[in-house]
């Protein structure tokens, strides 16, 4: 099959540190690769693939310095991806709405995957008026805002497989992974961390929108000497920083859609510790691979009872439930069913007129 895979500016795919979008869109264009697909990639100039690399903007817009004015960019990107439409028998969209306007108006089969949240009151009338637009969720949790659209299925992310590996020893320490802002609360993860009196390293980084937060509430929390912040890691970091922690602390306060930092740590063995919020229950299972909690006293107990768990377990679930593979194979399924559809809608047209 031939597959246009489009995404988003901000970041290189893979990005070269923090971004689970495009991080998603590497690992799904390379599992498309090894099953013997023709992929397209249209991502920033200096993003890496096995596949065919259509630069849509010459470096990635946020370590460009160029993310201001980010709508430019990715309208050329999108211009470039339907002038070549011929090339391809599906495109899968990873660019928000962005290009909705223009998969009414040209006949290219077509699936976006919406990575963010979905319960902004802005997106309602949008999307009630895109409501023939095939989407896909990356959770069951994520798409609860709006059940009028055209949902095609939900697809968990994926790693893959060899990424990460099983990490029996540990360093006696909990980690904390992602970024400082208000919806992650970190400042929970700190305060089970000295509950506990267990040391915490927090790997995670800082937007422009979230600076006078951290300056106020976090960083005093920071000089604690149970307290370790690494700041902004790579991907290749993570094995080290997950791998040898004890357990990965989620404790969020919003509807998280997925959250790639948990199967993260559960590719290294390391079980999660994760608030009641989003998309949580349905990645985590309750005693096999860490605990669903609701307040700082559950997840201080959680984190007790998490040190007993089997982390070749927690591999071992990984590994069931996702890789890139099994994101990739869910994927074309998909593909399949909108291509076929498309055909036979094609046949109709002509057999009409």
């Amino acid at each position: 099959m031939r597959i246009a895979q489009v995404a988003p500016l901000f970041e290189s795919v893979p990005p070269k540190l923090y971004g689970g979008t495009e991080r998603v869109v590497s690992y799904l264009t390379e599992a498309l690769v090894e099953l013997g697909h023709e992929v397209t990639l249209f991502a920033s100039g200096d993003s890496r693939t096995t596949g065919r690399l259509v630069p849509g903007w010459p470096r990635a817009l946020r370590l460009d310095g160029r993310s201001d004015f980010h709508v430019a960019p990715h309208l050329l990107e999108l211009e470039q991806v339907f002038r070549r439409r011929s090339e391809f028998d599906i495109a899968h969209f990873h660019t928000d709405p962005l290009h909705y306007p223009f998969v009414r108006r040209y006949p290219l089969p077509h699936l976006t995957t919406l990575h963010g949240r979905l319960d902004l009151p802005e997106l309602a009338p949008l999307m009630h008026e895109y409501r023939d637009v095939p989407l896909v969720s990356v959770s069951a949790s994520q798409r609860q805002p709006l059940p009028g659209c055209r949902w095609q299925a939900t697809v968990h992310h994926g790693l893959p497989r060899h990424l990460f590996h099983l990490q029996q020893a540990t360093d006696g320490y909990l980690a904390f992974l992602g970024r400082i802002s208000p919806e992650k609360r970190v400042d929970r993860a700190i305060e089970i961390a000295l509950r506990l009196q267990t040391p915490l390293r927090i790997a995670a980084k800082v937007d422009n929108a979230d600076k006078v937060y951290f300056r106020d509430r976090i960083e005093p929390l920071l000089a604690h000497p149970l307290v370790d912040f690494i700041g902004e890691i790579g991907e290749s970091e993570k094995q080290e920083l997950l791998g040898r922690a004890e357990a990965l602390l989620f404790p969020i306060d919003w509807p998280e859609p997925f959250g790639l930092v948990m199967i993260e740590a559960l590719a290294c063995g390391t079980p999660v510790v994760a608030w009641n919020c989003g998309s949580v229950p349905e990645v985590i299972e309750p005693g096999v691979t860490g605990f669903v909690v609701n307040s700082v006293d559950e997840a201080v107990e959680a984190v007790r009872e998490a040190r007993k768990l089997s982390r070749r377990r927690c591999r071992q679930r990984f590994e069931h439930r996702f890789t890139a593979e099994g994101m990739a194979r869910n994927y074309l399924s998909i593909y399949e069913r909108l291509v076929e559809q498309n055909m036979a809608r094609q046949k109709v047209e002509v057999s009409d007129a």
